[in-house]
């Protein structure tokens, strides 16, 4: 069968510059066929040159295109909003008020240009909360949602878990899926709409799932006591005689019994039912102790194969020295995605590995996108634009040329 175009093949983004979420968001967009321009911040007598700077700190570039636009101007302002009558959808990583400051306010300005535009705009906090106009990162957010607060060993600090939880599953992740319930509802009403995501109720409907389980046996203790929060002795991770881990989550009693096989301990020697809590330091010394003596790749070759719900845990390096293949992050199968690393000669199944060659690094490494580097072929393509005629450069960043046609 042959691969139809990814779903948002022909959708026209406008990325203003960000770090981490926007951007994620823009780049999930990306790799599922929209075309995707960034709005870098412009530095005169740099961007837009024959010598651009080097690349921003943002990574998370791939497919994408930039133009520099200064928004404090006037004519950047103008050019920006002729943009506007041409794309699908702008992503607004900034706080509040930044936009409608520079004169580009979603409701009262963007959508009266272009009814069908959906603005998708990324906070941390709530924007009607009481951090609103605050400054803060990933901690602060999944802080302030209860999630924080769950994540940690019993007696010890809340421990953050990277900035995975706030800035890009409940954030870019989440903004994603908003711009794509209103490209939906867009299908049906012919209008676009603002979408309002932020990492407070993101990373919150993340953990919908242990928030109605407080009041069970599942969720319902202190943090670190809990079946899967570090409580449980077969729902967690174990050392090996080599320093490396491996991974543990037998909970059901058909699972647990293959695990206590690969242990080698008799189901008899345990000193009760291993759902009551009594019994756990007995389980939980025990397989401290026998997991320490072999390797991780010794348990490996006694797991797998088996149901015992035991896995190493494999660290990204190994992973990206062993040559892993990174994939989309749905396997659509008539219209794949874009493919993030060519796997042609492991697996010639394009709707599983993506369609198109793959992408420099492999999505292990991102030399990034410099500001300015490739947006003005876009703008060729979108508005048949060219310098000189529809733009201009003024102080490296690019203006509306005077006359210039939408």
């Amino acid at each position: 069968m042959v691969a139809g175009s990814p779903p948002l093949y022909g959708v026209r983004v406008l990325e203003f510059a960000g770090l981490a979420p926007g951007p994620f968001a823009g780049l999930l967009l990306a790799d599922y066929g929209a075309t995707v321009l960034r709005l870098d911040r412009a530095i005169p007598n740099s961007t837009h040159t024959p010598n651009p700077p080097p690349p921003t700190p943002d990574q998370l570039t791939r497919r994408k295109s930039s133009i520099a636009v200064d928004i404090k101007s006037s004519g950047g302002v103008a050019l920006i909003k002729t943009l506007l009558h041409h794309v699908d959808v702008v992503i607004d990583p900034f706080r509040p008020g930044v936009l409608e400051k520079a004169g580009l306010g979603p409701s009262e300005v963007m959508m009266k240009i272009n009814p069908k535009l959906i603005v998708g705009r990324m906070t941390g906090f709530r924007r009607d909360g009481k951090y609103s106009l605050m400054a803060g990162h990933d901690i602060n957010y999944i802080a302030v949602s209860g999630v924080l607060s769950m994540l940690g060993r019993k007696g010890e600090k809340p421990y953050p878990p990277g900035n995975i939880l706030g800035d890009f599953a409940g954030g870019g992740m989440i903004c994603f899926v908003g711009i794509l319930l209103a490209l939906i509802g867009r299908q049906q009403s012919g209008r676009g709409q603002v979408v309002e995501a932020n990492m407070v109720d993101g990373s919150a409907i993340l953990a919908t799932m242990p928030r109605l389980a407080m009041n069970s046996e599942t969720w319902g203790g202190e943090r670190g006591t809990n079946r899967l929060d570090g409580g449980c002795p077969y729902y967690g991770t174990y050392e090996t005689k080599d320093g490396k881990y491996m991974a543990v989550g037998a909970l059901e009693p058909q699972f647990f019994a293959a695990l206590l096989k690969g242990l080698s301990i008799p189901a008899s020697s345990i000193p009760g039912d291993r759902e009551n809590r009594n019994t756990w330091p007995w389980i939980y010394e025990n397989f401290t102790r026998i997991f320490k003596s072999k390797t991780r790749k010794e348990w490996e070759d006694i797991f797998d194969g088996t149901d015992a719900c035991c896995t190493p845990v494999l660290t990204q390096w190994e992973l990206r020295d062993g040559g892993y293949q990174q994939r989309p992050a749905v396997t659509l199968r008539d219209t794949p995605a874009y493919a993030i690393a060519d796997e042609k000669e492991k697996l010639d199944i394009p709707e599983v590995r993506g369609q198109s060659i793959g992408v420099e690094g492999e999505g292990w490494s991102e030399e990034g996108l410099s500001p300015s580097v490739g947006g003005e072929e876009i703008l060729g393509r979108w508005m048949g634009w060219k310098k000189g005629r529809g733009y201009d450069v003024q102080n490296g960043g690019l203006v509306k040329s005077e006359g210039a046609r939408l």
